[in-house]
């Protein structure tokens, strides 16, 4: 809306309370309006579901189910870092919540100060974690430990042009180089930061050599392995401060989340570029280039 001129001031932001309203709930399969996936749809495509798209991510990438445990706990162990050296800080509003005794009787409220997904993380308990599909043949790759999990989160971004804050007085911190967004295989349905990354790289006449730091959602473990598997990436930019499986996914809220934390931390290691990719279930990709700004208002 800012780019096409049709806002000077924008808030993008994002709520989603997972725990409470359920992915799908909006469309149940049988459902008054029928099943969305249903008719013409199951004609052309098979209408599968996430976890297989993701065990079939892993399956033509070669990926094995210990380098996704690997890359969960890596996950894991970078989040915990970064909630230890608060490089979080300025980036979450605590919440009051209500807290309940171990009957589920509310008994007052809570302050939530920090993402409740993390916990300390093993290979060898990731190892013995169910699958998400037991009884998939072949057997599959991916568990609660190296998915992302069923998370409540809202997030909020502040944009506006350059010349709207330099009438309020305001710095900008970063700019949007660009964005794109693509439509991937709708079966295996999470590749989209793949073709994002190659169509925003192209339009923006960046290599990943110019990104100093890559946030792409941990939807599912293969998502980020294949995705980096494909472009040789650097992992010591990737993910820096942990993703999805450890801070957790709130859908409607991740896409703010991960421009915060891009911002965030090329501030605070003085980078200058960062690529924000995700993949969304259906078959779409998205990719963002943000540039850290140094300048006066």
């Amino acid at each position: 809306m800012i780019a096409g001129g049709s806002a000077d001031v924008a808030i993008a932001c994002g709520v989603e309370v997972m725990s409470r309203i359920p992915l799908g709930s909006n469309m149940p399969p049988d459902g008054p309006h029928g099943n969305p996936r249903g008719g013409r749809y199951a004609e052309v495509y098979e209408p599968t579901i996430q976890f297989e798209g993701a065990d079939r991510i892993a399956e033509c990438w070669r990926l094995s189910r210990e380098e996704l445990d690997e890359f969960a706990k890596t996950s894991q162990d970078r989040a915990a870092v970064a909630w230890e050296q608060d490089r979080f800080g300025g980036q979450v509003v605590p919440v009051e919540a209500p807290a309940a005794d171990g009957n589920g009787v509310i008994v007052g409220t809570t302050t939530i100060t920090r993402d409740e997904g993390l916990r300390s993380t093993t290979i060898e308990g990731l190892a013995g974690l169910r699958l998400n599909q037991p009884d998939r043949v072949p057997r599959g790759f991916h568990t609660a430990g190296n998915s992302s999990q069923i998370s409540d989160g809202a997030a909020a971004v502040l944009l506006m042009t350059r010349e709207k804050a330099g009438l309020l007085g305001l710095r900008p911190r970063a700019r949007v180089v660009d964005s794109v967004l693509v439509g991937s295989d709708p079966v295996l349905m999470l590749t989209g930061p793949i073709p994002a990354t190659a169509k925003i790289l192209a339009r923006t006449g960046l290599s990943l050599d110019d990104i100093d730091l890559v946030e792409i959602n941990e939807a599912f473990a293969s998502v980020a392995c294949a995705w980096a598997k494909e472009y040789g990436a650097d992992m010591d930019r990737v993910n820096v401060n942990g993703g999805a499986i450890a801070l957790g996914h709130p859908l409607g809220a991740t896409g703010a989340v991960l421009i915060t934390k891009a911002l965030h931390e090329l501030e605070r290691t003085d980078g200058r570029y960062a690529l924000i990719t995700m993949c969304c279930g259906g078959g779409l990709g998205t990719g963002t280039v943000l540039e850290r700004l140094t300048e006066g208002p």
